[in-house]
């Protein structure tokens, strides 16, 4: 079974020959294939091949795009510096002014760098996996991808001072990125993950009158293409998981500040299924194999089965080689639980 069945057939409740393995592969990706970081962000050819290998090396089920959140922003007029070998560093905001969101429009994805890259990268990622991995583009969701083209603190503020201008700028932000998953489903991706990672940020209220329907149109236009669906949003969402359920996405990513999952499993949907949720700093990087399997098995019983094998966020490049594997590994003991 390759990792594209796997994978698909376990969201659809099925048993695969074991748990697909989905670690979130970011700077570890590049450090491990020895490619700047620069170039991971800015190059297909060097993401694909270092997510590939990684693929191969620790028997991952799944490539994806992800590598920093400001491909949409510079599209949107952030201002970017690139060091050689960290993360993109912000400049400028593309908003610095709530009057700027006046001049915001939809972006067009064939008319920007970053974005055309991302889908040059799925088209890669298609060709070279002949149709065995489970490919997974990307898109910023609404808040996050606002709080990318404003400071974040303003980005807060603004929600209580200025909320029909923010209205405004997440209905650009989000007809644009049905625009860019459109873009991305058509070179190939199987699944679009939607990152709203500052959602954990913000009340219950604010998060269904800011972001729930926004989110939850994404979600159905993915669905209309007849790709998966897959929400990350860092930190404590115990708050909002009912409603990121109810959004309909296939996969619901769980960082391990979120508590106990166990009551929100009776409210997932025939093709929904829970990511997650290993500490990547105290159990992937820093712990020991008797721990790294124990915060799997854990979590695994805690969703009762539905839970795709991975860490609640981005594996750090500091993780070792010895325990990404020993992670991996747990994938085919999950299922004599």
């Amino acid at each position: 079974m390759d990792s594209l069945e796997r994978t698909i057939c376990f969201i659809e409740g099925g048993r695969p020959d074991r748990i697909p393995f989905h670690p979130i592969l970011m700077r570890f990706a590049a450090k491990h294939a020895g490619v700047r970081y620069r170039d991971f962000c800015l190059s297909h050819t060097h993401k694909c091949m270092a997510n590939i290998k990684c693929a191969a090396d620790f028997q991952s089920d799944w490539v994806n795009t992800m590598s920093d959140a400001y491909a949409e922003a510079e599209a949107f007029g952030t201002k970017l510096s690139y060091p050689v070998d960290d993360l993109p560093m912000v400049q400028k905001y593309a908003v610095e002014e709530i009057s700027d969101i006046s001049r915001m429009t939809v972006l067009k994805p064939g008319e920007f760098g970053r974005l055309m890259e991302r889908c040059a990268e799925i088209r890669e990622y298609r060709a070279l996996t002949a149709g065995k991995m489970f490919i997974c583009g990307w898109v910023e969701g609404p808040l996050a991808e606002y709080c990318d083209i404003r400071d974040i603190n303003l980005a807060m503020t603004d929600l209580y001072e200025y909320p029909a201008e923010v209205h405004r700028a997440l209905d650009i932000i989000t007809e644009s990125a049905m625009a860019f998953i459109t873009a991305q489903v058509s070179e190939g991706a199987h699944c679009i993950g939607i990152g709203d990672s500052v959602c954990s940020l913000i009340s219950p209220e604010l998060y269904d009158e800011f972001c729930l329907d926004r989110e939850k149109a994404l979600v159905e236009h993915i669905h209309r293409l007849g790709a998966l669906a897959k929400i990350h949003i860092c930190g404590n969402i115990s708050a909002i998981l009912p409603a990121v359920i109810s959004t309909g996405t296939d996969i619901i990513d769980i960082d391990h500040r979120t508590g106990s999952v166990t009551k929100a499993v009776e409210l997932l949907g025939e093709r929904q299924v829970f990511s997650g949720k290993s500490d990547p700093v105290s159990v992937l990087q820093d712990g020991d194999e008797q721990r790294i399997r124990e915060s799997a098995v854990e979590f695994f019983r805690e969703a009762e089965g539905r839970a795709i094998l991975s860490a609640g966020c981005e594996v750090t490049p500091e993780t070792t080689v010895k325990n990404l594997n020993c992670f991996g590994r747990v994938s085919s003991e999950l299922l004599k639980i």
